[in-house]
């Protein structure tokens, strides 16, 4: 087991950045001028299983968002924080909320306005097409680019360091 494999025992918070990290950061415009993401249904997948087995989930992003509160509360993503210009601070009040440690936490990013929020938590991720300044503070860099499967692959890992990857516990639906 390697250090940042280490880091994961601990972990039962997964907070993420919406653009770039559950979407591959392209942003399509509709013939009213309204944005629309596409996501990866494998991130989602993974998302539900992760809820369903008691981690807390989160999305912290600067960017105003409002169509994404419904499919990520669907996925069992309890906490989606959008236009938050300070992610730190919006970061210490979660912590607050649910009484979490900064090794309890893995955050997920893949730009500048991640770096400081990066810096307080335990575990910090990226995907493989993060910004250089992201991936050189990061304890893992994801194969999987935003949008394609990083969000998967960080979760995959923690419940495989866990030994909570395909139990009968995580699959009896």
């Amino acid at each position: 087991m390697n250090e940042w494999e280490k880091l994961l025992k601990n972990v039962n918070t997964f907070i993420f950045d919406y653009d770039g990290v559950m979407t591959d950061g392209t942003v399509y415009m509709d013939s009213n001028g309204d944005p629309l993401r596409t996501s990866n249904v494998k991130d989602g997948y993974a998302l539900q299983l992760a809820s369903k087995l008691g981690y807390h989930l989160a999305v912290i992003s600067g960017a105003v968002v409002t169509n994404i509160t419904r499919r990520l509360n669907m996925l069992g993503v309890q906490d989606v924080f959008t236009g938050i210009p300070d992610k730190v601070v919006k970061l210490d009040e979660y912590m607050k909320q649910y009484g979490l440690k900064p090794e309890q936490i893995v955050y997920v990013g893949d730009d500048i306005p991640d770096l400081r929020v990066m810096r307080q938590v335990g575990v910090a991720a990226c995907p493989a097409d993060a910004a250089p300044e992201i991936q050189q503070i990061c304890h893992y860099v994801s194969e999987r680019p935003g949008g394609k499967g990083c969000v998967r692959d960080i979760i995959e890992k923690t419940l495989k360091v866990q030994s909570k990857w395909m139990t009968a516990e995580a699959y009896s639906w």
